[in-house]
Parts: C-alpha cells; sequence; structure tokens
C-alpha cells in the first residue's frame, strides 16, 4: 500500500498528489483539490485506493482551512500551502465531506486496505477531528 503511518500524507500516493499541488501555480490550486475530492465523492462503483488516498489529502488541506481545523502534518503535507496559504471556496467544504464519507464507505479499497491491516480504528480515528471540521 506504500502507507507508513495513519495521516492524511503518510502515504506515497497523498504525497505524490502533494507534489502535484506543489507544482501547480497558486491560481490553479483549487482546482487540483476539487478534482481530488470529485474522483471520490461522485464514484459509483467501487473506489480504488488511489483516488481514495487523494481525496484524504485533499480533505485534510480543506479542513486545515476551516476555523478551528485540525493543523497539517509540517513535514509531509505539500509545501506550497505554508508558503502560500489557501483561499478555499465555501463550496469544497461540502465537497470534502461527501468525499471522505465515499472513503469511509464500505466499497473503498482504501478502507478494505486498512482494515486488512488491522488499522482501520487508527485512521478512523486520524480521520474524525478532520470530518468534524467539515461539517
Amino acid at each position: 500500500m506504500g502507507a507508513w503511518g495513519p495521516g492524511p500524507f503518510d502515504n506515497d500516493t497523498a504525497c505524490d498528489w502533494g507534489y502535484e499541488l506543489d507544482d501547480a501555480v497558486r491560481a490553479d490550486r483549487v482546482a487540483v483539490l476539487r478534482s481530488a475530492l470529485i474522483a471520490a465523492a461522485d464514484q459509483s462503483g467501487h473506489l480504488g485506493h488511489t483516488e481514495a488516498a487523494e481525496a484524504v489529502g485533499a480533505a485534510a488541506i480543506v479542513a486545515a482551512f476551516q476555523p478551528g481545523g485540525p493543523p497539517l502534518d509540517p513535514i509531509y503535507s505539500p509545501d506550497c500551502l505554508r508558503a502560500d496559504g489557501l483561499d478555499v471556496p465555501p463550496e469544497l467544504v461540502d465537497l470534502a465531506a461527501r468525499a471522505l464519507d465515499r472513503v469511509m464507505g464500505g466499497d473503498s479499497e482504501w478502507r478494505e486496505l486498512w482494515a486488512e491491516a488491522g488499522r482501520l480504528d487508527d485512521v478512523t480515528a486520524v480521520l474524525a477531528p478532520i470530518r468534524a471540521s467539515l461539517t
């Protein structure tokens, strides 16, 4: 799975997506976030691990920019956010919540892999404050 911890950016897939966000010009970063969230939230069939991991990272970013939202990991989260900040449009908050709900749903490879590893409770605990800040 390429994961080393339960955090939103504690896996190769989300880190690679974070580099994509870093490489985007500031004006395009919201579009990169929106794309990752839509890929999970609007998936009608089995949600693959890649889309899920990217959506978790994107949702964590959206949550971090909400009042009282959980902070991003200063080491693994995208560097551009610390340097430039981000103006998160309000519609991304609901989209991020729907994406996280989809990732944690029953037809998600991300969820299946964590359950098989016996760590679903760990990642659920990490995602709980992120999800709470999106309501």
